[in-house]
């Protein structure tokens, strides 16, 4: 793994190296997208290698797909493999009741069906994502929407009290597109006291395929800093 990291990417690498210490031998293990989860499936990938860890992988996107197999880490699929024994994942924002918001790499979708299918849920970040209430910083709420009905979705989140915003692709012309073949609109709610109505509210609008909240799904977070690394774990 590459050394002299920024402070952030360190404290980020960090909570990688210790959520990857719940993966046993002969696990299943679903790979989280984007450059968070990427720390986890490097340090995944060398400690593999170092211990001779038998591993099957389940990315959540291409890109995840695609680090895993330059790492070495073998893919399956949720038909071969239903179950995922830990899923290690980033977040955009996260409450200390472990609620977050998720999707600013455009992957929600699939992220949260293999948190779902997960025994343990991990999510790893730096300490600038955790937040009192979610939608805190004008963090918006991303919404994967079939392209047919984005019109009808954007009145219907603006009728909600959101504002959303079709998410645009940087280096090309036009809308991002997500793994499925769908649109992103990121919606900004103002600060959300109860994120499990407002997915809920949310999910009953034709055409959302799902919404960037992740409400009871997280069972540990590793929070990076500079100097440690801050477990927090769901209260059962």
């Amino acid at each position: 793994m590459k050394a002299n990291f920024e402070p952030v990417q360190e404290a980020k690498r960090k909570a990688a190296l210790e959520a990857v210490k719940h993966v046993k031998d002969g696990f299943i293990v679903g790979l989280g997208s984007g450059s968070t989860a990427a720390f986890a499936i490097e340090a995944l990938g060398e400690r593999m290698k170092r211990e001779k860890l038998r591993v099957m992988g389940i990315p959540t996107s291409y890109q995840a797909f695609l680090l895993a197999v330059e790492c070495g880490i073998p893919i399956t699929t949720l038909d071969e493999h239903p179950e995922i024994d830990v899923t290690i994942d980033g977040a955009d924002q996260i409450t200390p009741e472990l609620n977050l918001i998720k999707g600013m790499g455009a992957a929600l979708a699939r992220e949260k069906i293999v948190a779902a299918a997960s025994k343990l849920n991990i999510i790893i970040a730096d300490q600038q994502k955790k937040v009192k209430v979610l939608g805190e910083n004008n963090q918006s709420v991303p919404i994967e929407v079939l392209p047919f009905a984005i019109s009808l979705v954007k009145r219907k989140i603006i009728a909600a009290g959101g504002k959303p915003v079709l998410r645009e692709g940087k280096g090309k012309l036009g809308p991002v597109i997500t793994d499925n073949g769908n649109a992103i609109l990121d919606a900004n709610f103002g600060e959300i006291a109860k994120p499990g109505e407002l997915d809920a509210k949310l999910k009953m609008i034709p055409g959302v395929v799902e919404t960037g909240f992740f409400v009871g799904l997280t069972d540990i977070v590793y929070l990076g800093t500079s100097s440690a690394v801050e477990k927090i774990e769901k209260i059962r």
